[in-house]
């Protein structure tokens, strides 16, 4: 597969089509950013739930009452992964620190484009507000939404 990279975070789904290059948990996810490399990626979609407990959790406290406790998770979720990627920017582009808001806005943002594929409502709400907060705060568009995509 040659640039810009596709990035499907899902521990079970698969996407159709061959553009994605589909990682299985937070390792991966995060070993498969670093090699590419953020710049070089299009668009990255997010499951939130990424193993036995985290799907324990999803049954036992989302779905029923509507309540995550990340406490009785002990993988890693998407959730990990969007504050990986935020931090990955902040530490490659630290002269973005020093830049008014409307600096940041105006200045080119390299940044890929991040979707939330998870069937958990909390876990996908608490992946696209930490993002979109992020892109808030640096002068960019709101984007982060969740998408349906076809997978088997």
């Amino acid at each position: 597969m040659k640039p810009p990279y596709r990035i499907y975070l899902d521990d079970v789904r698969t996407p159709t089509g061959d553009n994605w290059i589909v990682v299985r948990n937070y390792d991966e996810f995060v070993s498969e950013v670093n090699k590419v490399g953020l710049e070089n990626i299009d668009i990255i979609s997010l499951d939130h739930d990424l193993g036995d407990t985290a799907m324990k959790e999803y049954f036992d406290n989302v779905s029923p009452n509507y309540t995550l406790d990340y406490n009785n998770i002990e993988e890693k979720t998407g959730y990990d992964a969007a504050k990986f990627l935020v931090a990955l920017f902040h530490n490659t582009n630290e002269a973005r620190f020093n830049m008014s808001r409307s600096e940041r806005k105006a200045n080119k943002f390299v940044f890929p484009i991040v979707y939330v594929h998870s069937a958990n409502p909390i876990g996908s709400a608490n992946i696209m507000g930490y993002l979109n907060n992020f892109y808030m705060n640096e002068g960019q568009a709101q984007t982060c939404v969740r998408v349906r995509i076809p997978h088997v």
